[in-house]
């Protein structure tokens, strides 16, 4: 007989079940190209009870990013503590596997996605997934030993997601930019984000 009823202990796991599910999925095949059917057989739920945790399949996208977001830092920490890496190396290591994030486990944003999401955003959580943005930013600066000033991790939050966007964007969304180009322009955008971080170290 069908189970008709859950406690708040088997919501909580199921719920973190969908989360991490979702980001296991979103980081290895992309978010367009993860649906809300994956996630929840997956999981092993039906769609009707999935509703009932995530009223979106956007809602739950902006969880699963809340939860890589310790995972990103402690890759950030890893690189910066290999000893075979130069710190150039690392965070030029760091940056690149971010921009191709489906090679490296990593979801990223497409600007069209971003778009989709925040559309459906409160102002309130909105502002949560700024605030925990801005920190996400900050303790990536500091791993790098970059002093993260509110100016400084505002910047680097602007130029690390253009690389990102960019990567992701051409050709699809950027028709008119070269694809023959597009390694190599995300790799001197890469470069020139180091060159900068590598000014403001120590």
């Amino acid at each position: 007989m069908p189970k008709v009823a859950y406690s708040e202990a088997d919501r909580e796991r199921i719920r973190g079940e969908l989360v991490s599910t979702g980001l296991e999925l979103m980081a290895r095949q992309g978010i367009q190209h993860t649906t809300v059917e994956q996630i929840y057989k997956a999981v092993g739920i039906s769609r009707t009870f999935f509703y009932s945790f995530f009223p979106t399949k956007e809602d739950l996208v902006v969880e699963s990013l809340y939860l890589q977001q310790p995972r990103v830092l402690a890759y950030a920490k890893r690189l910066m503590e290999d000893p075979g890496l130069s710190w150039r190396e690392g965070v030029r290591k760091f940056l690149l596997s971010c921009c191709y994030g489906e090679r490296n486990g990593i979801a990223v944003l497409t600007i069209q996605e971003q778009q989709s999401i925040f559309r459906r955003l409160s102002p309130e959580s909105y502002r949560l997934f700024r605030e925990k943005q801005i920190r996400l930013f900050g303790g990536i600066l500091d791993c790098f030993g970059v002093e993260p000033l509110p100016e400084r991790v505002a910047l680097f939050s602007n130029l690390s997601l253009s690389a990102m966007v960019i990567c992701r964007a051409i050709p699809q969304t950027l028709p008119l930019m070269v694809p023959e180009a597009a390694e190599e322009t995300v790799s001197v955008l890469v470069d020139a984000i180091v060159d900068r971080l590598e000014l403001l170290k120590g």
